[in-house]
């Protein structure tokens, strides 16, 4: 970023100069294309000196302010050596540009940077969001309570520096809703800015909060603290709950209710009431298959052992889902041994609906981490449909649940779900060989297998749509 966010030296840009190249001084009565609606904001700054006109009698308020013009305003501001022809320490930044002497010196006061390849990029625009950084470090605007744009950035620097100017009152926003972070500012957006800081008389008040009611349409949905699985969980809501959301980041939008505010994963949640899924005429049934067995212990690390970790949770899963009404078949409940072929058999001839293989990855590079979910596209199409979306739902759940690496949903012909008729899916939990991820899900053995249940039943409602 162009901006040095932790300098005062900003401070002094914005109160002196608004001016890009040098230029003669104007008057308020002598600029002809001010606009009315802002004409006294700008008109302001011209009375203090802070900004002037162009040669030609006009301000060009939509003229976009570019790094070059802001290094220039920097070392007029600072008074320092703006001399040219200038060698600067960046490859695209001419020694005969006005800018060059500025440029080099602001640099050597380590005032501003350039890019990790060399570059300057003069001719780049300002952003909106840099200007947030400038105004709220400058004048210290320290209030980040939430405000609700749609597109705010996914960042706590970011989204602070906005929410700063924000209820500073010296921004709303545009009408629909957004900031646009990444749009370039103009002269006149920066006018105004500028002039909503040093007056109080022209701030703005801050944009009315106002949320969308929606419902949460699963059984748990986790609450977190931001917009991702990283984040830490602090409550959670249940199928039906009532909230209230706003500012949407990626799949995550923020949602307050009676107990509690935070990010909720847009899945989960609907605009309408949902009503309880009818009791269906025939069963549910699972089959759900602990990989390994007996002789065959599936990858050893870190003091565990493949076939005892997945039947543990197997077991947990089975005693989940028949709480909810679910029955299981298990292809193998004790620590024996069935190969692949006849855990295939024993789903298909208890008349299952679905069938769920659980595993631990193992690779020799120990840092490599993550959940991943596998089905295959064999058979019927609707078939390979469902056991996508059955993958996804589980998927959805283990990552939301363990705050592990999201590796995905992926399609390998495994043959325990590629000789399947039913809807199949193979799940890796996590990497037996990460000594921190086998940790977790060992220590975390019921948070993993009701993630897995959970995402059994998000697919059962989904089937019976």
């Amino acid at each position: 970023m162009m901006v040095k966010r932790a300098t005062g030296l900003w401070i002094i840009l914005v109160l002196v100069c608004m001016a890009l190249v040098p230029l003669n001084s104007a008057s308020a009565n002598t600029l002809s294309d001010i606009p009315d609606a802002y004409s006294k904001e700008i008109n302001y700054l011209i009375g203090k000196n802070i900004i002037t006109g162009y040669e030609d009698g006009e301000f060009k308020p939509n003229q976009l302010v570019t790094r070059e013009e802001a290094a220039t305003m920097i070392g007029k501001a600072l008074n320092l050596n703006g001399s040219t022809p200038r060698v600067t320490n960046f490859s695209d930044v001419n020694p005969n540009s006005y800018a060059a002497g500025y440029i080099q010196s602001a640099n050597d006061q380590k005032i501003i940077t350039g890019y990790t390849d060399g570059t300057f990029k003069p001719k780049t625009n300002m952003t909106r969001l840099e200007m947030a950084y400038l105004l709220s470090n400058a004048f210290k605007l320290t209030d980040t309570s939430k405000v609700f744009y749609t597109d705010m950035p996914s960042g706590t620097a970011q989204s602070n520096a906005i929410a700063g100017i924000t209820n500073a009152g010296v921004t709303n926003g545009y009408t629909d809703g957004t900031f646009k972070p990444s749009a370039s500012i103009s002269r006149a957006e920066f006018a105004i800015m500028l002039a909503r800081v040093l007056n109080d008389t022209f701030k703005v008040q801050p944009p009315e909060v106002t949320g969308k009611t929606q419902y949460v349409t699963v059984d748990s949905l986790n609450v977190r603290t931001g917009p991702g699985t990283s984040y830490a969980k602090i409550g959670s809501l249940g199928f039906g709950d009532k909230i209230t959301t706003y500012s949407k980041t990626g799949d995550w939008i923020y949602v307050k209710t009676s107990s509690t505010v935070g990010y909720v994963h847009t899945a989960y949640i609907s605009t309408t009431v949902p009503t309880p899924a009818p009791t269906p005429s025939g069963k549910k049934i699972v089959a759900l298959d602990a990989g390994h067995g007996a002789h065959d212990p599936g990858a050893v690390k870190n003091g565990l052992s493949e076939k005892n970790m997945t039947l543990a949770i197997a077991l947990k899963v089975r005693d989940i889902l028949k709480q909810s009404g679910i029955e299981v078949v298990m292809t193998r409940s004790t620590d024996t041994y069935l190969s692949l072929d006849e855990r295939v058999s024993v789903a298909q001839k208890s008349g299952a609906d679905i069938f769920v293989s659980l595993h631990m990855n193992s690779a020799t590079n120990t840092s490599a981490s993550g959940t991943e979910t596998y089905y295959t596209n064999a058979g019927t199409t609707s078939r390979a449909t469902a056991s996508k979306a059955l993958a996804e739902f589980i998927q959805e759940r283990l990552v939301d649940e363990l705050g592990t690496k999201d590796r995905g949903e992926k399609t390998e012909n495994y043959r325990v779900i590629y000789k399947n008729s039913l809807p199949a899916v193979l799940v890796e939990m996590g990497f037996i060989s990460n000594t921190a991820e086998a940790k977790l899900i060992n220590t975390h053995q019921t948070e993993t297998a009701k993630a897995i249940a959970l995402g059994i039943q998000d697919y059962f409602k989904w089937a019976e749509k």
